[in-house]
């Protein structure tokens, strides 16, 4: 499955998250990665297992989530143009 990702400069975590210079916290990501496997792929996260950040979302820019998920773990990628922001790994519930 795959979904856009567009996180909009009024986003209430972004104020603290570097004030003057705005980067989407990671926690975001993964909470999007979260609603997107609930919403479309039937599964709920028990843990992540492993993830790596690869370079910063900044507000106002698109990017593409995709997930893969078997009986028992998902993995996800967040990308923009191509490029890996966001990579992991969870076990599902």
């Amino acid at each position: 499955m795959s979904a856009r990702i567009r996180i909009e400069v009024d986003h209430p975590s972004l104020p603290g998250h570097f004030p003057g210079n705005p980067v989407v916290p990671g926690v975001v990501l993964l909470d999007r990665v979260a609603q997107a496997l609930a919403r479309d792929a039937g599964g709920t996260i028990a843990r992540i297992r492993v993830v790596k950040f690869h370079a910063p979302l900044l507000p106002c820019e698109d990017a593409e989530l995709s997930i893969e998920r078997d009986d028992q773990r998902a993995r996800f990628r967040i990308e923009r143009a191509g490029q890996p922001l966001l990579s992991g790994e969870a076990e599902l519930a």
